[in-house]
């Protein structure tokens, strides 16, 4: 199968540009080998079961024996002998020459089995599923970097050719690579719901050896699900799982199997934006639920995309889930990351894009066109917000936001007059 370009395929190469190794951290089947193996010369997979047991025991006794090869040399899934990055480490000091290796891996290491960060040697960087320009659904016709870079870029008359419908089976297959080889919509949509089986009834007592509950596992996921791109806490998260009665579960219980499904990069919560324009007890400061990829969502509630079109409503959260995953993509080089503003006001942004050098926009997330005036006034509301906290606090101003943007289901992108910028997601691009 032709490989499809990835986002994470240019940072990649930078990284080994600059890094003696690079390490590729996302949920499984997320496409992190695949994209790997295009910049590599050599491989060693360590879950090859003809030569698993050979390969750990030499990495136990000698395992330098295990980077010799052409360079970038891939190590995938490395955290199965965490002796390894110390190795490359060492290696990467030795050799004094930037792209020696490429480390793949679906869940985070123990920190404690390794004896040095890496730091200077090994950079890190992210992969999800993939994106709508990823998928070839969306047109790219609006680059989220020229909208930050360019004030004078036109965006109106853009489109997207994705129609609700389309969008929610999006949604319901995700952004996993593995869709792309089945050999029917219908079984595209099995990946995801096999995911979440598998997640619970091997990965997360596999990433460290802790045996934990399936079903309590499920529950909590179902959990997440019934309360995604929401801010429940998660004391309303496990009275929701005891009242199935199914399963007995403590608050230290219920953060350790939250803990192991972080690490599987499965659960992505997202943090709140706190800006010093209102009292601290003012601004929502909980965690935003969210997973890695909209279909989990989806696979969890049972849902399917015929029931979805009678319940948009429900739609529009996971719908916000699918616009956070493909905002990430899309600035996965400009070190991006996001966060969201919600205050007891009710003045909020679904999402803050934050960029390394400082630069900003606040992003509402509408469906439908009924709803993009209400996203409009929320956004503008809070710009302004910042503007009279920088005329009255000159000696701490906040930078005031570059972009104000409202993401779409709709198929036409323009500029409204007051300069918030609406655009449908089956148009964005990088």
């Amino acid at each position: 199968m032709k490989y499809l370009s990835r986002t994470a395929d240019t940072m990649l190469q930078d990284l080994l540009d600059a890094f003696g190794a690079v390490l590729i951290e996302g949920p499984k089947w997320c496409g992190k080998t695949t994209t790997a193996e295009q910049a590599a010369k050599s491989a060693i997979r360590l879950q090859d079961t003809d030569k698993r047991e050979e390969y750990i025991a030499t990495a136990m006794s000698k395992p330098s024996l295990l980077l010799l090869g052409d360079t970038p040399r891939l190590i995938d899934e490395w955290q199965d002998a965490p002796v390894l990055w110390d190795a490359i480490r060492t290696m990467v000091d030795k050799r004094v020459v930037p792209g020696q290796f490429i480390l793949t891996g679906s869940n985070a290491i123990d920190k404690s089995q390794i004896h040095h960060s890496g730091n200077g040697r090994i950079a890190r960087m992210s992969m999800l599923p993939m994106s709508l320009w990823e998928s070839k659904e969306s047109t790219g016709e609006v680059s989220l970097q020229q909208l930050f870079d360019n004030p004078d870029y036109d965006i109106d008359g853009c489109q997207s050719k994705m129609s609700i419908e389309d969008l929610i089976y999006a949604a319901c297959r995700g952004g996993w690579p593995a869709t792309l080889m089945a050999r029917s919509p219908k079984s595209q949509l099995l990946i995801a719901r096999n995911y979440v089986r598998t997640v619970c009834s091997e990965d997360i007592s596999r990433i460290d050896g802790k045996r934990r509950n399936e079903k309590l596992a499920m529950l909590i996921l179902r959990s997440y699900a019934r309360n995604i791109s929401s801010l429940a806490k998660k004391t309303t998260m496990l009275g929701d799982i005891l009242s199935s009665e199914e399963v007995e579960c403590s608050i230290d219980t219920f953060n350790d199997y939250v803990n192991a499904l972080e690490r599987l990069f499965v659960i992505q919560d997202i943090d709140a934006w706190c800006p010093a324009i209102r009292s601290k007890t003012v601004i929502r400061s909980s965690p935003k639920r969210g997973f890695c990829d909209p279909s989990l969502s989806v696979a969890l509630l049972g849902l399917t995309p015929e029931a979805l079109t009678t319940q948009l409503k429900t739609f529009g959260f996971i719908f916000e889930q699918m616009c956070v995953r493909d905002l990430k993509a899309y600035t996965q080089g400009l070190y991006s990351h996001v966060s969201y503003y919600h205050d007891r006001y009710g003045l909020e942004a679904d999402f803050v894009l934050h960029l390394e050098d400082g630069r900003y926009a606040l992003v509402e997330c509408k469906l439908g066109s009924k709803e993009i005036e209400d996203g409009a006034a929320h956004l503008l509301e809070l710009k302004n917000l910042i503007h009279e906290h920088n005329v009255n606090e000159k000696q701490m101003p906040i930078r005031e936001p570059d972009l104000l943007i409202i993401i779409t289901g709709g198929q036409m992108a323009y500029t409204r007059p007051d300069g918030v910028k609406i655009i449908p997601l089956g148009c964005l691009k990088e």
